[in-house]
């Protein structure tokens, strides 16, 4: 049986302009995971009543096995059968997060992932284009320099075009 390939996507095409954290407050994982969360609330995109389902997931995803990977930057994720299309928080921590990285460095850029239970292809995608990006210092450095939430989305266009 053949595996379908799903186009890469854009980080535009995930990312919740409204769920943008420029100044993410929290030191803590689990502390960071609930106010992306609230943004994701705020921004309409979870609603109030499945923010616990959805943090519960996701920490316990960061128990098994942290998604620290190492340079500054965390992707804690989450599947579940409510989502249709993948969608991403982002929060920027100026004084960094304990994410148990690899690397045992603190974590300055997280791109908090949720996505459809029922299409792990999309899924991957997501992750796909996600890491793609953070593998380049020059995204990452630019990404931690920023202060607001257009500065963001400007680091995600240019991205996104290949710059």
């Amino acid at each position: 049986m053949a595996i379908a390939k799903t186009a890469p996507m854009k980080l535009r095409e995930l990312v919740v302009d409204t769920a943008i954290l420029p100044y993410l407050v929290a030191n803590k994982r689990d502390d960071a995971i609930h106010e992306l969360l609230d943004a994701l609330v705020q921004s309409g995109k979870v609603s109030p009543q499945m923010k616990a389902t959805f943090a519960k997931s996701i920490i316990d995803r960061e128990k098994k096995g942290s998604t620290g990977l190492g340079k500054g930057v965390a992707t804690p994720h989450a599947k579940h059968k409510s989502v249709k299309r993948p969608f991403v928080a982002i929060g920027i921590s100026k004084s960094g997060v304990d994410f148990n990285s690899i690397d045992k460095q603190p974590v300055q850029s997280i791109f908090l992932l949720i996505s459809p239970e029922e299409n792990p292809e999309l899924h991957l995608a997501a992750i796909q284009s996600i890491y793609s990006q953070l593998s380049k210092d020059q995204f990452r450095n630019f990404l931690r320099q920023s202060t607001t939430v257009h500065d963001v989305i400007t680091i995600l266009d240019e991205a996104d075009a290949g710059h």
